[in-house]
């Protein structure tokens, strides 16, 4: 079956994808995130994500949470640096129930001041649990310093000094300068017409008028290298090794996807598992992300280790580093690692949820999603060449940035 998509007068979008099953998932993505936050509002986008939930002016917050959960959906959302998402997965037959409080959510939030003053200890929570655990605190720390200056860099919780001065004027501020109607998109994963669709969405979204300015954001182009060492009261060292990468619409980043798989994805045969953990036990937790955004992107390697096994474990992922920069894969490497990848993209599509999640991002970011067939056509077209020239653009030693944190007083 194949994607279908239409576009209200007012600009939201409406995106689905027939599916046989009792059970649909359908989520609200706005293109609006951390990284559109002023340097006052620190935080406001994830507050609001937790806020918005709060009450409306025809729902107090127990009637928000019943409306679906009371019915055995599951109700959530989260905040990225530069999206928003209201998401649900639920019965089939209960599609306009879940529009219909998406709608009630996303426009008449009322946001009760004894709400927000009882969530801003939740977030502050939230925070200071985050900074109790250095193998994640130590990836907001990196961006920070790679992104350094520019608006990319800012943590999404927020701190709590920041968390601690934000109000519901400043909450209905952000919202009406960064909702823009025409960068929100309505993802529909289930089995439900699609003509009915329509109607139900037209019902409940065409009448709002577009609100807000938009924001222009500012391109990221700044990047210097650093080293930085940090003290912690920590029992292990915790490092991050990364640079600048291809943004989501680059046509480098599927065959970087590939790359960073092989380098340390979530398998136990990847060149950091078997190096690090394997050959010679120095790490428990390793991994390779690679991070994208509308305009930008981000790799990272993480490490954690004993403190006396430090220096090795970093020499031991520069030397795999300075492989694929110098070693071309042989072909049954090559189609190894492709093949890798596409069952795990295979598998990972066997999940509706994780589908509709994928969609709604997709065509926020770029108005169009590449069905998985397409993908894979671009893994089995990847070359040794290609992979060799983007290992020596993305990890050049020169651009590359570390951090670590080391046990100290």
């Amino acid at each position: 079956m194949e994607i279908q998509s239409l576009t209200l007068p007012n600009g939201i979008r409406l995106v689905h994808y027939p599916v046989a099953g009792p059970v649909a998932h359908c989520g609200l993505f706005v293109h609006s995130g951390t990284r559109d936050e002023l340097a006052s509002e620190h935080g406001i986008a994830h507050f609001i994500e937790h806020t918005i939930f709060k009450g409306t002016k025809k729902r107090n917050l127990f009637q928000v949470l019943n409306r679906l959960e009371n019915v055995g959906a599951d109700l959530n959302a989260y905040t990225t640096k530069e999206e928003t998402c209201i998401y649900a997965s639920f019965l089939t037959g209960f599609y306009e129930r879940t529009l219909e409080l998406f709608q009630d959510i996303f426009f008449n939030p009322v946001f009760p001041e004894k709400e927000i003053e009882k969530e801003k200890q939740v977030v502050i929570d939230e925070i200071r649990s985050y900074m109790d655990t250095p193998s994640e605190q130590i990836f907001d720390d990196f961006e920070d310093q790679l992104f350094a200056g520019h608006p990319l860099g800012m943590n999404v919780l927020g701190t709590v000094k920041s968390v601690k001065k934000l109000d519901r004027r400043g909450l209905f501020s952000f919202i009406h300068r960064t909702y823009r109607l025409n960068e929100v998109v309505i993802a529909s994963v289930g089995d439900m017409d699609f003509r009915k669709l329509v109607r139900l969405v037209t019902r409940y979204f065409s009448d709002h008028p577009d609100r807000g300015e938009g924001t222009d954001r500012i391109p990221f182009n700044d990047y210097k290298p650093f080293t930085r060492l940090q003290k912690k009261h920590i029992n292990q060292v915790h490092c991050v090794v990364g640079a600048p990468a291809y943004p989501f619409s680059h046509e480098m980043r599927i065959p970087l996807a590939l790359l960073n798989n092989m380098l340390g994805g979530p398998v136990m045969n990847s060149r950091l598992s078997l190096a690090l953990r394997e050959r010679s036990g120095l790490t428990y937790q390793n991994e390779s992300s690679y991070t994208t955004f509308s305009d930008a992107g981000i790799i990272h390697i993480y490490f954690g280790t004993d403190p006396v096994h430090y220096e090795k474990a970093l020499a031991i992922v520069y030397r795999e580093l300075r492989c694929l920069r110098e070693q071309k894969l042989r072909p049954v490497q090559l189609r190894t690692i492709q093949k890798q990848l596409i069952g795990q993209l295979a598998i990972a599509q066997e999940s509706n949820l994780s589908l509709m999640l994928a969609i709604g991002k997709s065509y926020l970011l770029q108005n169009r999603f590449d069905p998985v067939e397409k993908i894979i056509e671009r893994i089995q077209a990847v070359t040794a060449d290609e992979l060799l020239e983007i290992a020596n653009d993305i990890f050049d030693e020169k651009k590359l940035s570390l951090m670590a944190y080391h046990h100290g007083g």
